[in-house]
């Protein structure tokens, strides 16, 4: 597609005259119904014959012979492209063509194609142009209206040869290549800027050599707009549209962005209300808050506030100096502050600058200084019909806030809201399992002789929920002392429950003096009864202290670690029975004689099943621990008169002179090693560590006693003498009678062998033993019964009496208070 420059250059260079045209070259243009015009460029004078004028619609009297006036009858939108195509062949000394339309007298146009030689003086620069004028509108070329067409085409074309020359480019094409009339014969890298020229001509190439189209957006240089460039291969050519798609672009980027911008704001609010969901407690309900909305509206403060009449509080704040806090807090604030508009109104309030708040509350002026922020969002936070609250988006710098911005802000509101009032209930039952909890474990460890004992209760880690582990120590008679601790399965109110009825069971099974294994039979018949859904685990221990005896059971409890003086830990009785609620009694008890200074160590699942991946890792963790712990230290008391009270939480500071320092140290160093603060943990963990002692044995006289009436009698002289040695003779006549009428009832009621035992311990034990099995009870007898009065006596006398079975038979025993005692 050549166009008409190629077919009037051709007629054009051996016709133009030199300087005027002469009748034959005339008639030559005439019979091809084409004018002539020339423009001597020195006077600026411009011939032009009658048909020529008649092309350009000038009478024969309208010429004046000035281009003005040619140049008016041109389309105002061709009248700069016509003279920038003469003024480039003029500078380049060569013929040129041009294609326009003229405006007519009757208000129509027509189409005339102009070629034009330039003709240079004798000083070499261009003198004359000439050149040939005619009209073609109605030319019934089939190239002509192609190659009109492509002139005023609003986008640009072009057409490059196999060397990548341009062969021809309309008016558009020039205008975005910046050289109008000069374009012809040159390569685009020649007129345009290297990265769009190499992008242009690689990509001719690349449609040259496929035979397809090749598409190409470009950024134009110089106007900064974007271009689409579609090359295609014509019969050894290519051609090139180039089109303008920045506003195309442009609402493409912002219908993107806007997409995107909503797809963000769908995601954050699913991501806030998932947070929200998780959320357990009101502090979980603020930390959700300030990931998912600070963040993302670049906000530099945060407050959620319960707002409920008599239960006003800050739920949670960030950014914000305790200055502020009280000053949110106050009456004026929430009643004719934005807090209380936002609650009469029930709708968010936005204020964009200190000076709009200044202005809507001028009483409350030093608030924005006291906060040092400068725009605020307030918003109602509603559950069920009611504004329960009110959370406070503060920003460091004044902002406008738009519609989009307050519609999400309300739909925020309304998540939070729910989500305040679900926690709110949450901290609620939380705060009474948790005090149900405290009042059912030990507060305070008792003081025992046989033992010093130190424990830690440990709740689930992140929420905080209440569990059933639990521990306790129980003194027992002959200062004899009942260690436990369980762990009821579960988490919840129901299952604290539980654990206090165990815990209750338990102490009223102890006073029955039962040995560990028919002690957890009878709990077991307790937790079955409880129903199928429920299950515990428990390990009940037994120390004497008289003879260092330790006897335990366990029903799918973890078994107890036992360090020795010198640092050894052993795990006795690692077959544990079945749970509680699942086993078949009898369980199996274990016996073990312990060294003085021994550590026992109780514990539950939680401690030990945190530290690895299953139980024996932990119980080897456990042990290493411990191991690593004593190793070469002094756990025993530094002074035997220290009292023997332990609180069980909080942990008294070591050497504080309230509990066993030592101890409470290693509770706080297992807990470290086993569960880190940064480990979240599943379960809670109960650990109780006892230290043993043994009586002395200046503290602890024994007899054995003939099976005659004679010896009630001698167990009085036993009683006196030794009571006498002990410094305790107030006790003497009290005690005499105790054995006098313990000893009367196993002569009259058991048999032998016989056996006497004082106790000097936390009381005066008085313990007589025998060989049968037959339980004492205290009976009412009438006024005229000679006997059935003895253990009314005792149960007058002592300060509490009961019945102990043993593997000999039995043992009966009283205790009375020493003196100066607190007991």
């Amino acid at each position: 597609m050549r166009g008409v420059r190629d077919w009037a250059a051709r007629r054009l260079r051996p016709a133009l005259p030199p300087a005027s045209p002469s009748s034959a070259g005339l008639s030559g243009f005439q019979e091809a119904g084409a004018g002539f015009w020339s423009w001597n460029l020195v006077t600026g004078e411009v011939t032009l014959d009658p048909v020529a004028c008649s092309v350009l619609g000038i009478g024969p009297e309208g010429h004046d012979g000035r281009m003005d006036t040619w140049l008016a009858r041109l389309h105002p939108d061709d009248l700069g492209r016509v003279p920038a195509v003469r003024d480039a062949a003029i500078q380049a000394h060569d013929a040129f063509s041009v294609e326009y339309r003229v405006c007519r007298p009757d208000g129509t146009f027509r189409w005339a194609r102009e070629c034009g030689h330039v003709a240079l003086g004798e000083d070499g620069r261009p003198a004359r142009v000439a050149g040939a004028l005619w009209d073609t509108t109605e030319i019934p070329c089939g190239r002509e209206p192609m190659d009109r067409a492509l002139l005023r085409m609003r986008d640009g074309f072009l057409v490059l040869d196999a060397d990548l020359r341009v062969t021809f480019a309309n008016a558009e094409a020039e205008r975005l290549l910046g050289a109008r009339g000069a374009l012809l014969g040159r390569r685009p890298s020649q007129v345009l800027p290297g990265v769009v020229a190499q992008d242009l001509e690689r990509s001719c190439r690349r449609a040259a050599a496929e035979g397809a189209p090749v598409d190409l957006d470009v950024e134009w240089p110089g106007d900064r707009r974007w271009y689409h460039l579609r090359l295609g291969p014509v019969n050894g050519e290519v051609t090139v549209y180039i089109t303008d798609f920045t506003a195309k672009r442009l609402d493409a980027q912002q219908r993107a962005a806007a997409e995107q911008a909503a797809a963000e704001r769908t995601a954050r609010i699913q991501e806030l209300t998932t947070a929200l969901a998780e959320a357990l407690t009101t502090r979980d309900v603020v930390e959700a808050v300030a990931e998912h909305v600070m963040q993302p509206f670049n906000a530099a403060g945060l407050v959620v506030a319960d707002i409920r009449p008599g239960e006003r509080q800050i739920a949670g704040a960030v950014g914000y100096p305790a200055e502020f806090m009280n000053a949110i807090g106050g009456e004026k604030m929430l009643r004719h502050g934005p807090i209380g508009d936002i609650v009469r109104s029930r709708t968010p309030l936005c204020i964009g600058s200190v000076e709009e708040y200044v202005r809507r509350y001028p009483h409350l002026a030093d608030v924005p200084a006291a906060g040092g922020k400068q725009a605020w969002a307030f918003l109602p936070l509603i559950a069920s019909g009611h504004v329960i609250g009110c959370c406070l988006i503060s920003f460091a710098r004044p902002r406008h806030f738009t519609g989009e911005e307050r519609g999400l802000l309300l739909a925020i509101s309304g998540l939070v809201g729910q989500a305040l009032e679900r926690a709110r209930l949450y901290d609620a039952e939380r705060a009474r399992a948790r005090e149900l909890q405290r009042a059912l474990l030990p507060r305070v460890l008792p003081a025992l002789p046989g033992i010093a004992a130190a424990a830690r209760y440990l709740p689930v880690g992140k929420d905080m929920e209440v569990g059933g582990d639990w521990y306790d120590v129980i003194p027992l008679s002959a200062d004899r002392v009942a260690l436990v601790i369980g762990d009821v399965m579960g988490h919840g109110i129901s299952e604290a429950a539980t654990m206090g009825r165990l815990r209750t069971a338990v102490h009223t099974l102890a006073d029955l003096e039962l040995p560990p294994d028919e002690l957890l039979a009878h709990l077991n018949d307790l937790v079955i009864g409880l129903g199928d859904d429920f299950y515990a685990t428990c390990l009940y221990l037994i120390y004497d202290p008289a003879d260092r005896a330790c006897t335990f059971a366990s029903a799918g409890h973890p078994p107890p670690a036992v360090v020795h003086p010198g640092g050894t830990v052993i795990f006795p009785g690692t077959d544990p029975d079945p749970p509680l609620g699942a086993a078949t009694p009898p369980f199996a008890a274990t016996e073990l004689t312990l060294p003085e200074d021994t550590l026992l160590v109780l514990y539950t699942d939680g401690l030990v099943e945190s530290a690895g991946p299953d139980i024996d890792e932990g119980l080897a963790e456990l042990g290493r621990t411990l191991s690593a712990a004593c190793a070469g230290r002094d756990l025993r008391r530094r002074r035997h008169d220290q009292p023997l009270l332990a609180e069980a939480a909080p942990a008294p500071a070591p050497g504080d002179g309230e509990g066993d320092g030592p101890l409470h140290v290693l509770c706080d160093s297992l807990i470290a090693t086993l569960l880190p603060a940064h480990q979240a943990t599943t379960d809670d963990a109960a650990l109780l560590i006892a230290r043993t002692r043994a009586l002395r044995a200046e503290d602890i006289a024994c007899w054995a006693l003939p099976e005659d009436p004679v010896a009630a009698g001698e167990a009085r002289k036993h009683v006196r003498e030794q009571l006498s040695a002990w410094n305790l003779d107030a006790l003497s006549m009290t005690t005499e009678l105790l054995a006098s009428e313990l000893v009367g009832n196993v002569i009259r009621h058991a048999r032998g062998p016989i056996t006497l035992r004082l106790i000097r311990g936390r009381v005066l034990t008085c313990e007589v033993s025998d060989g049968s099995l037959t339980t004492p009870r205290v009976r009412r007898s009438s006024e005229t019964d000679e006997g059935g009065r003895g253990l009314q006596l005792v149960t007058a006398l002592a300060q509490r009496w009961g019945t102990r079975f043993t593997p000999e038979g039995k043992s009966i025993w009283t205790e009375q208070p020493l003196p100066d005692s607190p007991l």
